[in-house]
């Protein structure tokens, strides 16, 4: 009989509490005895963390990597097949969703092994419910170009967007947060909307929306951690209804 693989989603911050992990997934990891970890040493810790009742010298911990060796897939996977239960764990958040994960969960299910995505933090997911901007419709970008004139294109692309009611989110590597905050106060209008949600979880968390033209004022002020962006702008007078509404009385 097939085991299970289990998607452990692991503390965000390193300086959140356990009480940011639901005790379902917890009882979970602290059921395996074989992990594939994003890293090996933050695996090490999270299980530490969680009181597994197995020395952890005595845990299979298997390092898969931020690209996971798609030659590996199914050696990983054959003792699940086999029936041994088996985790993946992020460095932070949900395994599979802006982490690894995704390729070998796609391998699990052509072999018929049962998957199993347990419950935990996404800072997606909070910083859209902390923005105050549209929930139903949104999009994940992941991280944008570094190049200058890249990041500028798909910067204008993502507003744009926005303003068809679809709430753009996405990352940065923590030193460029202050960079990439500078450069959507050039490239949007004042009016769209930023949310800079920084340490979501953590001790440091803060999660701030104001306009591109507020934020002007407070360049080079984000700490150099883990933040999450989200934009929404005004829709163009073009797309209004009330102006399609209004074009259409007069037509």
């Amino acid at each position: 009989m097939s085991g299970t693989l289990y998607l452990i989603p692991n503390r965000i911050s390193p300086t959140a509490g356990s009480g940011s992990l639901a005790p379902d997934s917890i009882a979970a990891a602290r059921s395996c005895r074989r992990f594939l970890a994003e890293n090996a040493r933050s695996a090490r810790a999270f299980l530490k963390s969680i009181s597994h009742p197995l020395p952890i010298a005595e845990l299979e911990i298997i390092e898969i990597g931020h690209d996971p060796d798609l030659s590996l897939l199914t050696a990983w996977l054959e003792p699940v097949a086999a029936g041994a239960d088996t985790a993946i764990v992020s460095e932070s958040g949900c395994p599979a969703v802006a982490d690894p994960g995704a390729v070998i969960v796609a391998r699990a299910e052509a072999m018929g092994i049962r998957v199993r995505p347990m419950i935990g933090p996404c800072s997606i997911l909070l910083t859209l419910m902390a923005s105050g901007m549209n929930g139903q419709r949104f999009r994940f970008l992941g991280y944008l170009p570094i190049d200058n004139s890249d990041r500028t294109q798909a910067l204008r692309e993502l507003e744009a967007a926005s303003r068809l009611g679809e709430t753009q989110l996405f990352i940065e590597t923590p030193y460029r947060n202050n960079r990439l905050l500078e450069s959507m106060t050039d490239v949007f209008s004042a009016s769209t909307r930023i949310t800079v949600a920084v340490d979501v979880t953590g001790q440091e968390e803060s999660i701030r929306t104001k306009t591109a033209r507020q934020w002007k004022e407070l360049l080079g002020t984000l700490p150099k951690l883990p933040t999450v962006f989200a934009v929404l702008a005004e829709p163009s007078a073009s797309k209004s209804p009330h102006r399609s509404a209004a074009r259409s009385a007069l037509n």
